[in-house]
């Protein structure tokens, strides 16, 4: 199995801002204030609005997936092995261009969770406290699906077992700052993989890749997906 993981350096070629961008979404916001469950707790109405703000950035006309998302989608089509996309993005990008075997282990933007009833559902549209859970019909329990600090990533036991499958593992885009995502290099290699950086500069952790390419994914990404294809 081939696995890839990617973070906010994909994303940011197609204008989305991270929350370490000077002049993005997160600039005037605290850490604690929006991306946690206590900052939830004291004032859902910010929480909210903030991440109503982000949702409706995604869904504009100016985000579009760039080429390094394309050529990832291809590379899940056109491989004669399996390939996994983890993500620690909460867009859509990658939806968007066909990929298809996908796990976002920070959630996503663009659904709710119930905390009455657990249910996950698409949600595109402003979130308020007066909605209602289409499935439970409480009102006022709905949150972004958004794993916030302090809260445990999506699908680890799913990404557990792939990586004891993984013949190779491709990390796209990401700083290294963030952890279980930074320790997936690491699992790789215990399972006997390859590990390969493609990232606009080296990582915290690019000294435990096997090889690493520098430039802006969306280069770098295609032109190792091509060389890739090629050679199989």
């Amino acid at each position: 199995m081939i696995i890839i993981l990617t973070g906010a350096g994909i994303s940011q070629e197609s204008g989305i801002s991270t929350f370490r961008d000077a002049g993005g979404l997160w600039e005037n916001e605290r850490i604690e204030d929006v991306g946690t469950p206590g900052g939830f707790a004291r004032d859902p109405d910010k929480v909210l609005d903030f991440y109503n703000r982000l949702r409706k950035k995604l869904l504009s006309p100016e985000i579009a997936p760039n080429p390094a998302h394309e050529a990832l989608a291809r590379l899940e089509e056109e491989s004669r092995e399996p390939v996994l996309v983890i993500t620690q993005n909460i867009d859509n990008l990658h939806e968007r261009v066909g990929t298809k075997n996908l796990l976002h282990m920070h959630g996503e933007l663009c659904k709710a969770h119930c905390n009455t009833c657990n249910m996950v559902m698409q949600w595109e549209n402003d979130m308020s406290r007066q909605d209602a859970c289409p499935a439970c019909g409480t009102t006022g329990r709905l949150r972004p699906h958004i794993v916030w600090f302090e809260e445990t990533p999506l699908h680890m036991d799913e990404i557990s077992r792939a990586f004891s499958a993984c013949r190779l593992f491709v990390s796209v885009g990401t700083s290294g700052h963030v952890y279980p995502a930074a320790g997936f290099v690491n699992m790789a290699r215990q399972a006997g993989a390859k590990t390969l950086e493609l990232n606009l500069e080296r990582s915290l952790g690019a000294w435990l890749f096997h090889g690493g390419r520098y430039g802006r994914a969306g280069t770098v990404v295609p032109a190792w997906v091509d060389e890739f294809l090629a050679g199989q």
